[in-house]
């Protein structure tokens, strides 16, 4: 029996490991970077052990270290969780070798799967081995890893050497192996994939489907279970195959198997040998544990008779701290409040307070809801998104509930491609015209000295807002009265300084208004405080190109320097935030008048990164 873990990872999946072990009974320990020093998962677990530096190549990718750090706090077996070392054989071994427990799969399995051109070849499918304009479009892929990186679509035969480079560099920075290869890139496909579970018994489980379709930047948004729509026949062979692929490998575990669904045939895409983000949809449908599961098939316990039966829908969607509408822009800051309402799952490795940082994934939660049909899980995970509080850096809320309540989506109809569609729909901007009266009545009434009325008519008082992150102006008008505060067109029926109830055309409306600084949530609204008289210092130069995100700069275009000609649109510079590289472009044609940065600097949001000035007519 396992009588202390310790996990291999950080954040909401190492939480989500410890929450078992704890129902369990079973002591945990925590690893964590010097970045991760106050986080919540080391909060959690019974013990923690530093990893010195903060880039993951430095702490959470060295096997060494993380074993050192199980022996010394006195776990007896390591849980990997995802991302990371989870589908690393050398890592599987070395914990082993080291007389440890390894819950997970057989270092052979991952082996033979871990890498996905290996993996294909087991399965018989070959990836290209050239490149020729018929085989467009085509994927550049990671050999190793998951969650995206190192992915990237080719259209144009130009870009493949770029595109390759780009996804080399991001794929050694995420999993610490640069291989890549080719495949073909099929169009309107969807996402489809199967959850395994098999004991060292010969005993293999298949938990059904899950739907992975909806996807940015080849990642994962939103997950559901089962797959909708999939006619029974498509099912059995979907299970055939998992099942084919786990006993090829001698598999013994939780993994997954993932397909592309597209004509009404499936092609394999890759196994992933360890515990998917979306477990949880599989959990709420069969009323299991997976991470309790793996435990106990470690300990050598056999899966008793069959798998339990599915009962209802689950949907998953997850929460990033990025802007959607600017090439989904990792976002930090402080994450000031999460509350979600109740009836869904929240998996967090945030708590109020916790900063987020520039080194990891920009995923602040999973919510995750359950019901007997999948319109009620649709209906009961998007109402619970929209009445979350969630105060801190810009995030995809707003997209995702829509994304939910999308009618494709609704319909069971989407693909891979639905953001590439629907994407400018989703991120427009839609404000509640109300919120920036709110916050300025509950500044007021914060502000005011003399009970919110005067005894005197008063001049109208004015505020500036900005939205967030769409950037949109707005100027307010209020005048203290004698019976409290009042704008034209509204009548205000209640207003303090967190609480403001108005009524417009007869129909009343209550806002919680938030304050942190300058930035102000009202209900789901972010807004930024503005001066009265904007400042003349904040204007930059035409041409000037700011950095969207905190991150380092990794790379510069061979050649660039002040005096080279530029196009717009050309990529100047690669930025690299939250594990993921991000292209950055010229703004305009004409001159590179000016290079602020260099290879290895880190820049914050904002900062001036070069100008290209326009030529002169």
């Amino acid at each position: 029996m396992i009588s202390a873990l310790l996990v291999a990872n950080r954040g909401e999946i190492a939480c989500r490991v410890l929450r078992t072990c704890r129902e369990l009974g079973v002591r945990t320990v925590a690893v964590h970077s010097d970045a991760d020093e106050d986080a919540l998962h080391v909060r959690e677990a019974d013990a923690a052990v530093r990893l010195p530096g903060a880039a993951p190549a430095e702490t959470y990718l060295r096997g060494d270290l993380v074993v050192k750090a199980a022996l010394d706090a006195g776990a007896d077996a390591v849980h990997p969780g995802y991302g990371f070392l989870s589908e690393n054989a050398d890592f599987a071994r070395a914990v082993l070798d080291a007389g440890l427990v390894w819950v997970g799969p057989p270092p052979e399995a991952i082996e033979a799967m871990a890498s996905k051109t290996r993996a294909k070849e087991l399965m018989g499918v070959a990836p290209l081995r050239e490149v020729t304009a018929a085989d467009l479009p085509v994927l550049v892929k990671a050999a190793a890893g998951g969650g995206g990186r190192g992915m990237r679509v080719v259209r144009d035969l130009a870009g493949l050497d770029e595109e390759l480079a780009a996804a080399r560099a991001e794929a050694a920075s995420a999993f610490g192996d640069g291989e890549v290869f080719v495949e073909p890139y099929l169009e309107g496909g969807r996402h489809v994939e199967v959850q395994v579970l098999a004991d060292a018994h010969g005993t293999v489980w298949t938990l059904g489907t899950r739907d992975c379709s909806l996807q940015r930047r080849h990642q994962k948004v939103v997950e559901e279970a089962p797959a909708p729509g999939l006619p029974p026949g498509l099912t059995d062979s979907l299970y055939a195959e998992a099942v084919r692929a786990a006993r090829a490998t001698s598999y013994v575990g939780a993994g997954t198997v993932e397909f592309l669904v597209a004509g009404g045939r499936a092609h394999f895409l890759e196994m992933n040998t360890r515990l998917q983000v979306e477990h949880p949809v599989t959990e709420a449908v069969f009323g299991i544990d997976l991470v309790a599961l793996q435990i106990r098939i470690a300990e050598g316990a056999p899966l008793e008779g069959g798998p339990p039966a599915p009962r209802g829908h689950a949907v998953e969607a997850r929460l990033y701290a990025e802007d959607p509408a600017r090439g989904w822009a990792p976002q930090t800051g402080t994450l000031h409040r999460l509350a979600v309402p109740g009836g869904v799952r929240l998996d967090t490795g945030y708590a109020d307070g916790d900063h987020i940082g520039v080194h990891y994934d920009p995923m602040i939660a999973k919510v995750v809801a359950h019901a007997p049909t999948r319109a009620e899980a649709l209906r009961r995970l998007s109402g619970a998104l929209a009445g979350a509080a969630v105060h801190g850096p810009a995030t995809n809320r707003d997209l995702l509930v829509r994304s939910l309540r999308h009618p494709e989506f609704a319909a069971g109809r989407m693909d891979t491609g639905f953001y590439d569609r629907h994407l400018a729909e989703l991120t427009a901007p839609d404000p509640d015209p109300y919120a920036p009266l709110a916050a300025a009545l509950a500044d007021a009434h914060g502000r005011s000295r003399f009970g919110g009325w005067r005894n005197l008519p008063s001049l109208p008082q004015t505020k500036r807002y900005r939205t967030e992150p769409d950037g949109a102006e707005h100027e307010v008008r209020y005048r203290h009265t004698r019976d409290g505060l009042a704008a034209d067109g509204v009548r205000v029926v209640r207003a303090d300084a967190s609480h403001v109830v108005l009524e417009a055309a007869g129909v009343r409306r209550t806002y919680e208004v938030s304050r942190y600084g300058d930035r102000v949530h009202v209900n789901a609204t972010a807004l930024t405080a503005l001066p009265r008289f904007p400042d003349p210092a904040a204007q930059r130069a035409p041409g000037s190109l700011l950095a969207p995100m905190p991150g380092t700069v990794v790379r510069v275009a061979d050649g660039l320097a002040p005096g080279t000609a530029v196009r717009a649109g050309d990529p100047l510079l690669w930025l690299e935030a939250m594990k993921m590289e991000h292209r950055i472009t010229a703004p305009v044609t004409g001159t590179l008048s000016a290079l602020h940065v260099e290879p290895g600097q880190q820049v914050e949001p904002g900062a001036l990164l070069a100008v290209v000035q326009e030529p002169r007519h």
